[in-house]
């Protein structure tokens, strides 16, 4: 019998989980689909939009099935620099290509790609193969605990384009 996951709740790395769900940096975007694990089957119904979170505690229908989503190790390209200007020149032309990017101080994260692995070594930054975690940004808008703001947060600043 499938374990219906309906609700998110903030990561807390106390609280006792059934189990865990490791989930690819798109798998964690789908808000409704079905997984299975070697515990039993998990159907995710959560609302649209939702992006999960390394460590986000997702609660069944069943009160007592609590479950904790991990980020699943993928195959990703890591660009690092060797100032910090050509690392945020690397993460602005990714940006203008609106590619899912995970952004550290010290790397940035994403899928493979060919075209954009050669755009990147021309830029002058080096470029790895790995499989590791993935952890793109939410946007600007997305659902995201660690941003310490919510979602359709609009800044109180005007300005003019």
């Amino acid at each position: 019998m499938p374990l219906h996951l309906i609700n998110r709740l903030p990561p807390d790395l106390n609280t006792t989980v059934s189990f865990t769900l490791a989930l690819t940096a798109e798998e964690r975007t789908r808000s409704r689909h079905y997984f299975e694990t070697e515990h039993e089957g998990v159907y995710l119904q959560l609302p649209r939009g939702t992006v999960l979170r390394h460590g986000d505690i997702l609660q069944s229908d069943h009160p007592e099935h609590l479950v904790r989503v991990i980020a699943k190790p993928e195959p990703v390209m890591v660009v690092t620099a060797t100032t910090p200007l050509q690392l945020l020149r690397a993460a602005y032309h990714l940006g203008n290509r609106h590619v899912p990017l995970e952004v550290t101080a010290d790397y940035l994260r994403l899928s493979p790609d060919p075209v954009l692995k050669a755009m990147l070594e021309q830029l002058g930054v080096q470029v790895t193969e790995a499989i590791l975690p993935f952890e793109p940004e939410a946007g600007a808008y997305g659902q995201d605990y660690t941003a310490g703001h919510h979602a359709n947060h609009h800044s109180e600043h005007s300005h003019q384009h």
